[in-house]
């Protein structure tokens, strides 16, 4: 069983290694030790769309990788779109052009898949299903049915072996990642192996279908008072990881203008009422809908707004909530050292060394984009600068921040379109103002205090034991202490490379010598072969030809790949 795991391993690893090369990324494998799994077939002239692929730029060339690679390496680009604190943006800019779309997998597998999940035949859930998927993705596909009661649903069903195919890619991304790090943090792309991580709990989110029947029912406690707003239902008594029955809704697209004003529905008014309850998701419950793209979001005739698709969910926590919202008050106040500190305050990690010009470039940023009119000001073009700003910093954030940022710009999108004079950042302020008033209500003063005090106590109670600890390892010689040198790896690789290319070399020598003292003895003729050459001194000659031979080899490969 393992041998075959590590076979199938093997073999997808060097499909995954063609798939590079063909694309031009034969630097990222020279430059790592995964160069030995490449044999020389695979080094090939390729085209895409009948152009040589070394005419397009870089980034469009990792872009058609992913897209060739397959869901894994699709879905890992649609995360890796979201965090522009980790990518470049020219990288970012090119993932956003992924769209997942694969063809539909059988009915018959569908059928067998929903009665292994549900444990009941199909005719026993539903009276009408239709064979036919309305939508198809690489995880799963959505199909259209009827419940023996007569409601009227949809069915999500996971992709036959989908979840082997992503765990099997996602231990060989991680190899390739632990590989290539340095050479990786060469192209601009910043610690690929926090990247990995992030986007292996994203995935592992995303094939849980009952993660999505959670949050649907989280919104709907939420928002059940609601009647500008509502969340479909999930069916969960008949819903498991891999089956998902949600609740059919009639609407049309938010975006659908014509529909709405046949309904006399004011697609004004339904834009101000749509980013009025995104925003009380981010800053009132700090619990959104992760994207919210004009396919997730209908309108029906009455007016009320539907959310689908509850896969992708952020979260902030209070005190984020809190300093997201600082940043754009301080904007709003034009005062960049009060923003750099409300940044610090939600960054994770920084590398600010200098805060003064820290301080100076977000003051450019807000001289830029405070005193532009409705019509010039663009969220999406200030979110962007203030990303590259990060990226420039290396300041990382929750992961959710920038589920944020995208959502602010796709709804910026809908409502330019829908809304004459729309401007995002002034439906955003009044919450930032809200939510600072918030933070200095007494009962939530009292309990940062709290917080603070319970961590001062803690760390007076903890010192004392920690402090004896090493006092005593110290006394009896038992303090280690570990060293790390940075930068030293590539050099120690190669020097590993030079000392085995080194021990051929003794061994070959070593051969010879031995050989060639061999004939010096005096042996029988049935030992003997031509020329007088004994049976021993020939069998380490051959030897130390083939070895020569395999040293000559390792040679020749390793400068065609440099």
């Amino acid at each position: 069983m393992i041998f075959d795991q590590t076979f199938r391993n093997l073999n997808r690893t060097r499909e995954i290694l063609g798939i590079l090369i063909k694309y031009g990324f034969e630097d990222f494998i020279a430059n790592s030790t995964m160069r030995n799994l490449v044999t020389e077939s695979m080094r090939i002239r390729w085209l895409r769309d009948e152009k040589p692929v070394m005419e397009y730029t870089r980034w469009e060339r990792i872009r058609m990788a992913c897209e060739e690679l397959g869901p894994t390496f699709v879905k890992l680009a649609q995360v890796l779109s979201n965090r522009p604190d980790i990518i470049p943006e020219e990288l970012v800019k090119e993932f956003e052009k992924l769209q997942d779309r694969v063809p539909p997998f059988p009915f018959a597998d569908v059928k067998i898949i929903i009665e292994r999940e549900t444990g009941k035949k199909l005719t026993t859930l539903f009276e009408v299903f239709d064979e036919k998927p309305m939508a198809s993705a690489s995880i799963g596909q959505v199909h259209k049915a009827t419940m023996k009661t007569g409601e009227e649903v949809v069915v999500k069903i996971q992709r036959p072996r989908v979840k082997e195919q992503i765990e099997q890619d996602l231990s060989i991304i991680k190899e390739g990642v632990s590989r290539m790090d340095r050479y990786l943090k060469k192209q601009g792309i910043l610690n690929a192996e926090e990247v990995v991580r992030v986007f292996e709990r994203a995935i592992t989110k995303e094939l849980d279908y009952s993660n999505e029947a959670r949050n649907i029912e989280r919104f709907r406690t939420v928002y059940k008072n609601n009647s500008d707003f509502y969340v479909p239902k999930a069916y969960r008594e008949f819903s498991t990881d891999k089956v998902l029955i949600m609740e059919f809704v009639k609407g049309c697209k938010i975006t659908d203008v014509a529909q709405l004003r046949e309904w006399n529905i004011s697609p004004a008014r339904i834009v101000e009422r749509g980013m009025n309850i995104y925003l009380s998701q981010i800053f009132e419950f700090g619990y959104f809908h992760g994207d919210p793209h004009p396919g997730n979001i209908l309108v029906n005739q009455d007016g009320t707004i539907i959310l689908l698709d509850f896969g992708m969910v952020g979260q902030l926590m209070k005190k984020d909530k809190y300093a997201f919202a600082g940043i754009f008050i301080a904007m709003a106040k034009r005062d960049a050292r009060e923003m750099a500190q409300q940044m610090r305050k939600l960054a994770v990690e920084d590398s600010i060394t200098d805060m003064r010009q820290f301080v100076y470039d977000l003051n450019d940023l807000i001289e830029d984009f405070a005193d532009l009119d409705v019509g010039e000001s663009s969220i999406q073009e200030m979110i962007n600068r203030l990303q590259k700003i990060m990226y420039d910093y290396h300041i990382t954030v929750p992961g959710g921040v920038f589920l944020i940022f995208r959502a602010f710009a796709i709804l910026e999108g809908i409502g330019k379109k829908m809304h004459p004079n729309f401007k995002t950042y002034e439906f955003i302020r009044p919450y930032g103002q809200r939510l600072l008033t918030e933070q200095l209500k007494p009962e939530n003063l009292l309990n940062e205090a709290t917080q603070r005090f319970n961590d001062l106590t803690g760390f007076l109670n903890s010192f004392p034991v920690e402090l004896r600890g090493i006092m005593q390892k110290i006394s009896t010689g038992k303090l280690h202490t570990e060293v790390e040198l940075q930068g030293y790896g590539y050099a120690l690789k190669k020097w590993d490379s030079v000392s085995t290319r080194q021990s051929f070399v003794n061994i070959i020598c070593a051969l010879i010598i031995a050989s060639s003292i061999a004939l010096l003895g005096n042996y029988p003729e049935d030992m003997k072969f031509y020329y007088g050459i004994n049976k021993w001194s020939f069998t380490g000659y051959m030897i130390a030809i083939g070895f020569f031979f395999i040293w000559l080899y390792a040679i020749l490969r390793r400068q065609v790949y440099k």
